[in-house]
């Protein structure tokens, strides 16, 4: 049966019982809140004012919701997009950065439709966990402003909301424990009139709803050779950070969704985001988590948690800047413990050492550059490399005697690797006028291996030696057949 062709998804499909309703709704809520300072800072280190990245959560959380690939995942304005595009704002402004938005979003579109999300089944689980541990630490020591340098009050308000996102769930998981740390600390500043940093500290909070426009820059080839290379800066990272925490949900889980649609959805998404003025997004791995873990499985969640942002910001926003930074930082102090593989620790000394390699080069590059792209993208090369350097040393090959003839029996997977230096293995000068390689054991990946068989076989030429090569799969031979004697 062919594979469907995009469509878009359902309704929403809100949930139809109380209690499924209820936790979609309150997690929703909670993810809004825990958006609200984030979305601010990575205003900040984008060079833009904090409404900017309020309005693309927005405009991306309700946008997904509709369109995504994967249910219950938010999508908001994020520090790895934020990074990227930070220099594109400095040097040329606002504009320059919307109209990138939407380009990114046009390519991840794209993307999209030409299936790319299929290269994902390349990531080893080590990279895997990798990003993991390493997105877990960048959440954890992103709340490190929040608890240094503050007023002493800071710490009991901590210590007091961990209390209860660690205790109220063996009592009770009717309310999400992160929600009512929140309420109860900000009940308590208010009330005792405690004076420490809150969500209104961290920047202005947008009093009207964001416009619809084009961004107002020339349309010319210089606009284009400007913004291209953020644009495809922001698709690949936004859809690399999309697609991996996807993944990271489906196990969570235990559920498919369609990496293929969430590509196209988040291309959509950016789009609208940059109509809107926005700075462009993808999806929060921080985010996510504490709306999956709060038991929240639909669309709808998503969708509230972009429309709760908006409200609290528009009609709330006097209320919302009262909430203690204390209370969030917990929030996400939370989010980082559960996000962490803490089995991958405990099973370090039974893995490879190339395994554990891998996952430590993700680890440490992502932490140092936070940047998950750099750090994914340095744990599949390095994957790459410690495989192609084991499987090279899987070749075997032994000379037997047979009559009047030599026979060679080839054992392996034969490539640029391991076929390198198989033109030393060969006793030309001792072997009798007739030899076989026999390679019914192998099989012939690439040219660079052709090109070996093809230089063994001059060898034994030069010296009048007859050889034949036997024993060739059907992909092989047609590989070898269609190269042998055209690479000299």
């Amino acid at each position: 049966m062919s594979r469907p062709a995009l469509s878009a998804p359902p309704a929403l499909a809100a949930p139809t019982k109380p209690a499924v309703l209820r936790t979609e709704l309150l997690s929703g809520l909670v993810v809004a809140l825990a958006l609200i300072p984030e979305a601010i800072a990575f205003s900040l280190i984008a060079g833009v004012e904090p409404q900017v990245g309020l309005f693309a959560s927005f405009t991306m959380a309700v946008t997904i919701a509709v369109v995504g690939g994967r249910p219950a995942m938010i999508s908001a304005a994020t520090g790895a997009v934020a990074l990227v595009v930070a220099p594109l704002v400095r040097d040329h402004g606002l504009p320059y950065l919307v109209a990138a938005v939407i380009l990114a979003g046009v390519l991840q579109a794209v993307f999209g439709l030409l299936g790319v999300a299929k290269l994902m089944r390349f990531l080893p689980r080590s990279v895997m966990v990798g990003f993991v541990n390493a997105l877990a630490i960048l959440i954890a020591a992103a709340q490190f402003p929040q608890v240094w340098g503050v007023p002493w009050a800071v710490y009991p308000l901590l210590a007091v909301g961990l209390a209860i996102m660690v205790l109220l769930p063996r009592l009770t998981t009717v309310v999400p424990a992160p929600l009512v740390a929140i309420v109860v600390l900000t009940a308590v500043t208010v009330g005792a009139g405690i004076s420490v940093p809150t969500v209104g500290d961290q920047g202005a909070l947008p009093s009207t709803l964001p416009v619809p426009g084009l961004p107002d820059v020339p349309l010319s080839w210089e606009t284009l050779r400007i913004i291209a290379p953020y644009a495809v800066g922001m698709a690949l990272v936004g859809l690399l950070e999309s697609l991996m925490t996807a993944r990271l949900v489906d196990e969570i889980t235990d559920t498919r969704s369609d990496a293929r649609r969430e590509s196209w959805g988040q291309g959509v998404a950016n789009v609208v985001t940059g109509i809107f003025g926005g700075m462009g997004g993808c999806a929060m791995i921080g985010q996510t988590m504490i709306n999956v873990r709060a038991g929240a499985r639909t669309r709808l969640s998503t969708f509230l948690a972009g429309l709760f942002l908006i409200v609290l910001c528009v009609v709330l926003g006097p209320v919302v800047a009262r909430i203690p930074m204390a209370a969030l930082a917990g929030v996400m102090i939370m989010v980082a413990v559960g996000t962490f593989d803490w089995h991958s620790l405990r099973t370090l000394r039974r893995m490879p050492r190339s395994e554990t390699a891998v996952m430590l080069a993700t680890v440490v590059v992502t932490v140092a550059t936070h940047n998950l792209a750099y750090g994914v993208g340095v744990g599949v090369v390095v994957a790459a490399l410690l495989f192609v350097r084991r499987v090279a040393r899987l070749v075997e090959i032994d000379r037997e005697a047979v009559g009047e003839q030599v026979v060679y029996r080839v054992r392996g997977q034969l490539f640029f690797a391991s076929s390198n230096d198989l033109v030393l293995r060969f006793a030309y000068a001792d072997d009798p006028a007739e030899v076989t390689i026999d390679l019914s054991g192998a099989h012939v990946w690439d040219a660079s291996t052709v090109a070996v068989l093809d230089a063994v076989a001059q060898k034994y030429a030069a010296r009048g030696t007859e050889v034949t090569i036997t024993g060739m799969n059907a992909d092989s031979a047609r590989r070898h057949e269609a190269l042998a004697g055209r690479l000299a």
